[in-house]
This record gives structure tokens, C-alpha cells and sequence, in this order.
């Protein structure tokens, strides 16, 4: 058999029920505005921090939204809360309120 160089990535299974969703719901009942975000990439697109760094808003909010809170809060801390993303959403979420509830929330984790 020919070797192409490349192999089957092995899938990942993503279990909700198994995640401890507490801290999620307590961020959107707090923020009610997030349940409107249609995860556009917008705020990842424009973006100063992911630029500069690996920093991904999209990435973290949908992590956070799975109940996977591993390594939120470091990303979190990479932003420079310049508001560009603010102002590009088109949903007018308040990507700034979000970073400062995300980062008061998962400190410690």
C-alpha cells in the first residue's frame, strides 16, 4: 500500500452532559446578550491581541459556552480590551463586558 503522508485524525467527541455548566449559566443569565451571538468570527477577524498573539475571542466564548473552562482565563488575560471587536460585532454584543465578566468568573480555575 502507498503511503500518502497523512493519516485519519482521530475525532472529538464533545460530551455537554458531562461538563459542569454552572458557571456558563451563571455567565449568561448575567449577560443575556450572549445567547444573541451567531459566531461569526467577526471579533476574531479584527482582533489586536490575535493578532499579536493566539488569542481567539470566538474560540474562548465557544469553550466557555461548552462548559470547557481549561485555559480561559489565561486567554482572556491576552486581551487588550481595544473594543474593535465591540464595534465590528453585528449583533452588538459588548465583547468588553464580556471579557471583564469571563475574567472575573474563571479566576482561580
Amino acid at each position: 500500500m502507498t503511503d500518502f503522508g497523512y493519516t485519519v485524525s482521530k475525532p472529538r467527541r464533545i460530551d455537554i452532559d458531562r461538563n459542569d455548566m454552572t458557571l456558563c449559566d451563571g455567565i449568561l443569565s448575567s449577560m443575556p446578550e450572549l445567547q444573541t451571538c451567531i459566531g461569526c468570527g467577526t471579533c476574531t477577524a479584527v482582533c489586536t491581541a490575535g493578532n499579536l498573539t493566539d488569542f481567539n475571542f470566538r474560540r474562548v466564548h465557544t469553550l466557555v459556552r461548552r462548559g470547557e473552562y481549561r485555559g480561559a482565563y489565561e486567554a482572556m488575560n491576552k486581551c487588550m480590551l481595544c473594543g474593535k471587536c465591540r464595534l465590528a460585532c453585528p449583533r452588538g454584543i459588548n465583547t468588553r463586558a464580556v471579557v471583564l465578566l469571563l475574567k472575573e468568573r474563571l479566576k482561580g480555575m
